[in-house]
């Protein structure tokens, strides 16, 4: 009878503990759900390879992949660690500090409100801003966008500004990433030339609320996150406990790798303080592809390059880039980014339907450059040899 007891009560523990987890299963963003690779085995092994040459050459921590075919999700994988002092394995769904791709987020954002006819990219940004100062000649909210609004970038480092490398935290982050340089004068001529500026972002997420009446970051989780099912992606916030979260590396000259210095994105987030996962990134580009954010009239005109009046050529467009290194690749739009601790790139071929995406755990990696070479992977034709 002792043991018959045992054994019921050991069953009954059994059963709640499985309903407890099959529970935190549901309520978790279905991370317990394994994703179905549909991704031909060829093509991941190759994938597989170029990820494992490269972690051999650069010894990156940690490194998330994936991939889009035909405009659905089709794989994704975490390689190396999260985590190297708790050996805690890096994943799909490890999160990571987006660093610039964050701009493809904002910008999207914003061509939303050009769809409802609540942002006039031509109009001056004040109309939304107000908050930025009038400078001698007018800014658009396009240029800023395409990074011709002539706003400068962060200021060289000193031990008297650690712009690049903040280290404060901010409740209001537009008006404290305003403050950084809204006093400055221009580095030129509104138009005139391309200076890529992640503060000019600060400026397109200050329009971002006027023009909508939200909150940045409430705007962009309500119209991009939800509808692109990107249940992970959120502000790279240092206070909160946040799972799934990776640590932050970087490398000595001597090739040994470190934790990376401290960084507190808040005062920047529409031009690099999100954190997302290679999941949540490929949900994105399939929204983007399928139309689910904005119409494809609008999604053409995001990623049509502005032309510098100086007559200099440019790939840029608005929040995203062009890029095709020979006639062996496929051309592709997207961003890459780097920061303290990560390295990323997100990569569009839209007459295939494909995207890319690569988040490293590690900074001044070339994340674009494998990017690339798994979205040449993706558009061989089954038989073809690379």
């Amino acid at each position: 009878m002792k043991l018959s007891g045992n054994r019921s009560t050991l069953l009954r523990r059994f059963r709640r503990c499985h309903l407890a987890i099959l529970l935190l299963c549901f309520t978790a963003s279905g991370l317990c759900v394994a994703q179905e690779s549909k991704l031909a085995p060829a093509k991941r092994t190759r994938i597989e390879a170029a990820v494992s040459k490269f972690m051999a050459s650069t010894h990156a921590p940690g490194i998330s992949v994936a991939v889009v075919e035909r405009g659905e999700y089709e794989w994704g994988q975490g390689f190396g660690f999260a985590d190297l002092e708790n050996s805690v394995p890096a994943s799909e769904h490890t999160l990571f500090r987006l660093a610039s791709i964050s701009k493809s987020l904002t910008a999207t954002a914003a061509m939303q409100l050009v769809e409802r006819g609540r942002l006039d990219l031509d109009a001056p940004v004040q109309k939304y801003c107000p908050s930025f100062p009038e400078k001698p000649w007018p800014i658009s909210t396009r240029q800023v966008l395409g990074h011709l609004g002539g706003i400068r970038h962060y200021k060289p480092d000193s031990p008297d500004n650690l712009e690049s490398g903040n280290t404060k935290h901010f409740d209001d982050p537009l008006q404290a990433g305003l403050n950084f340089f809204k006093d400055d004068p221009l580095v030129a001529q509104p138009g005139t030339s391309f200076h890529y500026s992640t503060q000019g972002y600060t400026v397109v997420g200050c329009a971002i609320e006027g023009a909508s009446g939200a909150k940045f970051v409430d705007f962009l989780r309500q119209n991009i996150f939800i509808p692109a099912q990107m249940s992970q992606t959120q502000t790279d916030d240092r206070f909160a406990i946040i799972p799934y979260r990776t640590r932050f590396y970087d490398k000595k000259e001597s090739g040994a790798v470190r934790n990376a210095d401290f960084l507190d994105s808040s005062y920047k987030i529409p031009g690099g303080g999100w954190l997302s996962s290679a999941e949540d990134m490929a949900r994105f580009e399939v929204a983007i592809l399928n139309d689910k954010l904005i119409r494809r009239q609008t999604r053409d005109l995001m990623w049509t390059p502005l032309k510098p009046s100086d007559g200099s050529p440019n790939t840029y467009a608005l929040g995203w880039g062009w890029g095709k290194h020979d006639a062996h690749e496929v051309a592709g739009v997207g961003h890459t980014g780097g920061q303290q601790g990560t390295s990323t790139a997100i990569v569009l071929a839209p007459d295939e339907r494909a995207g890319v995406v690569v988040l490293i755990n590690m900074e001044d990696q070339d994340a674009g450059e494998l990017a690339r070479e798994i979205l040449n992977i993706l558009s061989v034709a089954p038989g073809e040899k690379p």
